[in-house]
């Protein structure tokens, strides 16, 4: 089930009102094509072809928007922003890096800007127990499984957002998106060492943040 209605090349806007089956036969014979390819066909005027590339991105832009900026409509916006952004700038795109390095690129940038909107505000984990109005039960055994879960991955989601911008996008980049470092540092633009010393830097701060979490459960 696709996250975002289809994308409109012709009003370059998502919309309710195309019809996601007048595609799907381009979709199906398109498959074997490589993302540089669907660009080149896109770019030669096929009008549903960068729908495609939205089909083969979304959940993958969807879920690092999400994890950057904690906020479910917020991260859809930024994601349509992403390929509004991306559709735009298609003929830029020189094909020197791949296209799923350049879109991660354009995400985090938009992802950024929403950052720096909101300020500088970062959460501590006492403050992230009292913005949930979560307590560790004294008997944890009164617990189900699946709330203590849902708990500990609240609270994990919470600590991330805690982390400086620069190490969250690379634990989430690495341990999410499932991207090798070289990736990471191609999409960054910085070297393999800096994006190694971002993560074991913002891993060591997160087990930090919720360490008092694992000695509470």
């Amino acid at each position: 089930m696709k996250i975002f209605p289809v994308f409109s090349p012709a009003s370059g806007v998502y919309t309710h009102e195309a019809d996601g089956w007048a595609i799907l036969g381009w979709v199906a014979h398109s498959l074997d094509l490589s993302d540089t390819q669907i660009i080149e066909r896109t770019l030669k005027g096929e009008p549903d072809a960068f729908n495609v590339l939205v089909s083969r991105w979304e959940r993958q832009i969807y879920g690092l928007t999400l994890r950057m900026l904690g906020r479910d409509e917020e991260a859809k916006d930024a994601t349509q922003e992403t390929f509004l952004s991306a559709y735009r700038n298609l003929s830029k795109f020189r094909g020197e890096a791949k296209f799923s390095s350049w879109i991660y690129r354009i995400a985090l940038n938009i992802c950024h800007t929403k950052l720096r909107g909101r300020g500088k505000a970062s959460v501590s984990l006492e403050e992230q127990f009292e913005v949930n109005g979560f307590e560790i039960a004294a008997d944890t055994d009164d617990l189900s499984d699946n709330i203590q879960q849902e708990q500990v991955a609240r609270h994990v989601r919470r600590a991330l957002q805690g982390l400086p911008a620069e190490m969250r996008q690379v634990i989430i980049m690495k341990e999410y998106e499932d991207l090798k470092f070289a990736e990471i540092a191609d999409i960054l633009g910085i070297p393999i060492s800096t994006v190694k010393t971002r993560m074991y830097t913002g891993l060591a701060e997160l087990r930090k943040r919720l360490e008092h979490l694992r000695q509470a459960v």
